[in-house]
C-alpha cells in the first residue's frame, strides 16, 4: 500500500467512526412489550424463560408398533415368534390407557404415551401387524380394521427395555433454562416456547423503520419513464435492507423536490416510525430538499444542529467514499431518530450498512457483537492496483472467496453503479491514509450476506 497524509479541505470532516458513534449515542433499545408468539418472531427476548414442565411430559413411543413387556419377546424370531394377545390401541393423545400384562401387547402410535406394564416398543415391521401373515409394512388404519386392536400379534424380534421409548424429560427438564434473555426468536425458538406452553413472551419489538426517497425525477417501477426521469430504486433497496436487519419497514413513495411537501410527509410518518430514513437531498445543490425541509429543526453555519421544536438535525461531511454527505438528528415530540442518506444508489446503500443497520440493531436491543456486520481479512485478487482518494475511507464492492481467503473487486468505484452492487457480497475497506492497494494486499472486508 502507498500512503498519503489527509488533505486539509478547510472544513470539518467527520470520520466514519465518529459519525457512527454519534448516531448510536442517540439510539436506545425500544421498551419491552408482551407479544403473541408469532408476532414475536425476529424480536429479542428480554427475560430468561425457564421450562415449567418436562419435555416430553411423559414416556412415549418413538415408533408405530406394539408396546410389550421385554420378557414376553425374549428370544423371539421369525421362525419362533412371540405370540401376544392385543389388548387395545394407544393413539397420540390417548387418555385412558390399557394395562399390558404378561403375554399381552398394545398397538401404539408414534408420540402416544407408554401404557402401564409395558417396558418397550417393537416397531410394526418386526411383527405380522396382527394379520397372521409375514412381516408387516405398516399399521392397518384403525378406522378400516378396528378388529386389529384386538386379536393376536406375532413378534419376530426381541426388544431391550426402553427400546423405542422417548423418556419423560429427555428433551428438557422442568426448571431448566429454555431460552436466555438476549435470544433472537427464530422459528426453532418459537417452537420451543410453544412446546413448553408459552402463549406470549416479553421482547423488544422489531423497530418500525420508515423509508422515503426524494427527487422530482423519480418514477415508481411499473410506470412509464418520461424525459429526464429514472426509476426509484433507493426506497426499495433501503426498505429491503431494513427488513433484512430485523425491522418492520414502511416504504413511502418518492417525494418531489418541495420542502413543504417533504416536511408534511415526515410529520405524517412520525406516528408509525421508530426510525426515519431519507435518501437524497443532503448535498450542496440548489434542490437538496432534505436540508431545506429540516432547516427549521436547527442548523448553524458550521452544520451543527440546535434543539428546535423537539428535535435536532445535523448535516455534515464524512471522510468516506462513497457517502460523503450525511445528515442525522432526532425530530418530533418523541425525538425520533432520522438518518438522511445521500441519493446515489451505492452511496445510499453503503451508508445504510454502515450507519442505519447498526441503529436498527441497537433499537432491537441486540448485543454490541451483533450490531455491526461481521468483517474478515482477505487478500486482494485483482489485475491492477486499486486507487483511493487521500483522506477518505473508501468502500469498494467485492466478491469474497472464503475458501481461498481472497476478495475480488466488482465493478468500478462510481456511486451510481447499482448493477455492480447487485453482484457484490462484501465491501472492501481502504483506510484513509492509503491511496493505492496493490494485488496481494490484505484488506478488511465487510460481509454483507
Amino acid at each position: 500500500m502507498s500512503s498519503s497524509a489527509p488533505q486539509d479541505t478547510g472544513h470539518r470532516l467527520w470520520s466514519v467512526d465518529e459519525h457512527l458513534a454519534d448516531v448510536l449515542s442517540a439510539v436506545r433499545p425500544l421498551e419491552p412489550i408482551e407479544l403473541q408468539l408469532l408476532d414475536a418472531q425476529g424480536c429479542v427476548l428480554v427475560e430468561d424463560v425457564t421450562v415449567p414442565v418436562a419435555l416430553p411430559p411423559f414416556d412415549n413411543s418413538s415408533m408405530d408398533g406394539y408396546a410389550v413387556r421385554t420378557a414376553d419377546v425374549q428370544g423371539a424370531s421369525e421362525e419362533f415368534p412371540a405370540v401376544l394377545t392385543v389388548v387395545g390401541d394407544v393413539a397420540a393423545g390417548s387418555g385412558e390407557l390399557p394395562t399390558v400384562g404378561p403375554g399381552e401387547a398394545a398397538r401404539i402410535m408414534t408420540g402416544a404415551p407408554l401404557p402401564p406394564g409395558a417396558e418397550a416398543v417393537v416397531p410394526v415391521e418386526w411383527t405380522d401387524g396382527g394379520t397372521g401373515g409375514g412381516a408387516a409394512a405398516g399399521m392397518t388404519p384403525a378406522s378400516a380394521a378396528p378388529e386389529h386392536a384386538g386379536g393376536e400379534v406375532r413378534v419376530h424380534r426381541a426388544a431391550e427395555a426402553r427400546a423405542h421409548v422417548r423418556a419423560r424429560g429427555s428433551d428438557v427438564q422442568a426448571g431448566d433454562l429454555a431460552l436466555a434473555a438476549g435470544t433472537v426468536l427464530g422459528p426453532p425458538q418459537i417452537a420451543l416456547l410453544a412446546a413448553i406452553g408459552r402463549g406470549t413472551v416479553r421482547v423488544r419489538p422489531r423497530p418500525r423503520v420508515v423509508v422515503l426517497s426524494t427527487g422530482s425525477e423519480l418514477v415508481q417501477p411499473g410506470e412509464a419513464l418520461t424525459a429526464g426521469t429514472i426509476y426509484d430504486s433507493n426506497s426499495f433497496a433501503l426498505a429491503a435492507a431494513a427488513r433484512d436487519a430485523g425491522a418492520i419497514a414502511y416504504r413511502v413513495g418518492a417525494v418531489a423536490d418541495d420542502a413543504d411537501t417533504l416536511r408534511s410527509t415526515i410529520e405524517d410518518q412520525l406516528i408509525r416510525a421508530d426510525l426515519l430514513v431519507t435518501t437524497g437531498g443532503v448535498s450542496v445543490g440548489a434542490y437538496d430538499v432534505v436540508k431545506e425541509a429540516l432547516s427549521s429543526v436547527g442548523q448553524s453555519d458550521e452544520g451543527a444542529g440546535e434543539d428546535v421544536d423537539g428535535g435536532r438535525m445535523d448535516f455534515r461531511k464524512l471522510a468516506m467514499q462513497p457517502g460523503k454527505p450525511q445528515g442525522f438528528g432526532t425530530i418530533g415530540p418523541d425525538h425520533t431518530p432520522l438518518l438522511a442518506l445521500p441519493g446515489n444508489p451505492v452511496s445510499s446503500y453503503v451508508s445504510f450498512e454502515l450507519f442505519v443497520r447498526p441503529a436498527i440493531r441497537t433499537l432491537m436491543g441486540l448485543p454490541e457483537s451483533e450490531v455491526r456486520r461481521p468483517s474478515v481479512r482477505a487478500v486482494l485478487n485483482a489485475d491492477k492496483a486499486l486507487g483511493s482518494p487521500a483522506g477518505r475511507r473508501q468502500f469498494l464492492r467485492g466478491k469474497y472467496d472464503a475458501e481461498n481467503g481472497t476478495v475480488s473487486p466488482v465493478g468500478g468505484s462510481g456511486s451510481h453503479l447499482i448493477a455492480a452492487l447487485a453482484h457484490a457480497d462484501s465491501l472492501m475497506v481502504v483506510p484513509e491514509d492509503v491511496t493505492a492497494v496493490e494485488p496481494g494486499t490484505e484488506l478488511e472486508v465487510i460481509l454483507l450476506g
